[in-house]
């Protein structure tokens, strides 16, 4: 873990290097580039290659598509309160979708001018749902149920098997009850590829949308363009701005909560005006995560990831948090809605003690797919109305335009674009 102290003479160059923190090494788009490029080349062929070199999967074509058999040997494995879980998430998640559907719109903004929006939910989006160290279930529903909320047609998902060529019955289940129309035990950059690209068994798709590792992060910023994405976002982090009157042990369970995902380049982070509470959250923290069975994984974290950042105020913590643009946020002070008027950057805010990250991840509302790597500044999380196209409508009368034309003209002027201009002037001049 690493300490920063705000009257270190250090103390900017190290923020410095937290703020610019990449998504992802630069190495692993050279090799995120090589796999899509067979792709692109084999199809199939080269699916079938990838997922029993990087899955220990042998799949041919034909099996690549999950069958409604499947879904039903895997629904009759899960218990009742698995099943209950699931479906209570699904439903909080879609109650909060459908608030947030964008509505069409017009509108008299002028005399004779009338404008307005119209939205229509995309026909086919592709949806990657993690495997490999934990089967994400929940994020089945923070990606696919928000589509299916969104009235989307196909929703495409895919998913690394295990070398038994299944995949996790809960994930199963989870997309089932979603509404996903089709599902490919394909994993990683190949199976991104899959989606964005499509190949002879598999139609590409209009969006890609969901978490991954680095290598799926880099995949989907490679394809942007073949295929419009949610945005990139790579391993997760989390920053916890606590006043004095913290409890420890729930700043520990928070951090130790994203160091545990599985990757080692998540990042926890601590921002404290009490010097006192950053030494018993480290000591929180390390009795803790001896009691949690992911044990490598918190450790690879805490040697690289964990910073436990001791300021002078509230003040310069909302600055930090800002700067640093986390993808989870929690507030944990005396008046946590004021401080969070002074974030101007964050992928979720989390208020008050009781409220821990993981609340959100599973079945708060809002998605859990969230923008990392400080690109909260610019890109917001999974939302529904990433689910839709939107246009723009405009109607002008006859008179509107006679009397916004002389506009168009010298536009046109001044752009040297003389068609332009005379695709106005030629409804009210002879020429």
């Amino acid at each position: 873990m690493k300490k920063l102290e705000y009257d270190s003479p250090s103390f900017e160059t190290d923020l410095a290097a937290l703020y610019n923190r990449p998504g992802f090494p630069p190495e692993i788009e050279k090799q995120a580039a090589a796999i899509i490029a067979e792709v692109r080349r084999d199809g199939d062929a080269a699916l079938v290659r990838f997922a029993a070199k990087f899955d220990r999967v042998e799949l041919t074509p034909e099996t690549f598509r999950v069958t409604d058999a499947e879904l039903l040997e895997a629904e009759a494995k899960l218990g009742r309160s698995e099943k209950s879980a699931i479906r209570a998430a699904l439903r909080q998640v879609r109650d909060f979708a459908r608030r947030t559907i964008p509505k069409n719109w017009t509108k008299k903004v002028r005399p004779g001018v009338t404008l307005g929006e119209k939205f229509a939910p995309l026909d086919r989006v592709g949806v990657y749902i993690p495997g490999g160290t934990a089967p994400l279930v929940s994020t089945v529903i923070h990606t696919a149920g928000i589509a299916g909320a969104a009235k989307v047609r196909e929703i495409v998902a895919t998913t690394p098997a295990g070398p038994d060529g299944k995949v996790h019955p809960a994930v199963l289940y989870a997309m089932k009850l979603a509404g996903v129309t089709e599902i490919y035990r394909l994993g990683g950059v190949y199976g991104v590829a899959a989606l964005a690209l499509g190949t002879a068994t598999i139609p590409k798709v209009e969006k890609i949308v969901g978490p991954g590792n680095a290598y799926v992060t880099a995949a989907k910023k490679l394809l942007y363009g073949e295929v419009a994405i949610d945005m990139v976002a790579g391993p997760s982090e989390i920053l916890v701005i606590a006043d004095r009157n913290a409890d420890p042990a729930f700043i520990a369970a928070d951090l130790l909560s994203q160091a545990e995902h599985g990757s080692g380049l998540e990042q926890a982070v601590l921002v404290t005006p009490s010097k006192s509470l950053i030494g018993r959250v480290e000591a929180e923290f390390l009795r803790q995560k001896e009691t949690l069975p992911r044990l490598a994984t918190v450790d690879r974290v805490m040697e690289h990831g964990l910073f436990l950042i001791h300021v002078a105020d509230l003040e310069q913590a909302a600055a930090v948090a800002s700067r640093y643009a986390p993808e989870h946020l929690e507030i944990q002070t005396e008046a946590p809605e004021r401080l969070a008027r002074r974030i101007t950057a964050a992928g979720a805010i989390f208020l008050g003690p009781w409220t821990p990250e993981p609340i959100g991840d599973f079945c708060a509302g809002p998605s859990h797919v969230l923008p990392t790597a400080s690109s909260a500044r610019y890109f917001n999380g999974l939302e529904t109305p990433s689910f839709f196209r939107r246009s723009s409508i405009v109607r002008y009368s006859e008179g509107a335009l006679r009397r916004e034309v002389g506009i168009v003209e010298e536009f046109g002027r001044m752009e040297g674009l003389a068609a332009h201009g005379r695709a106005g002037t030629i409804r009210v001049k002879k020429f």
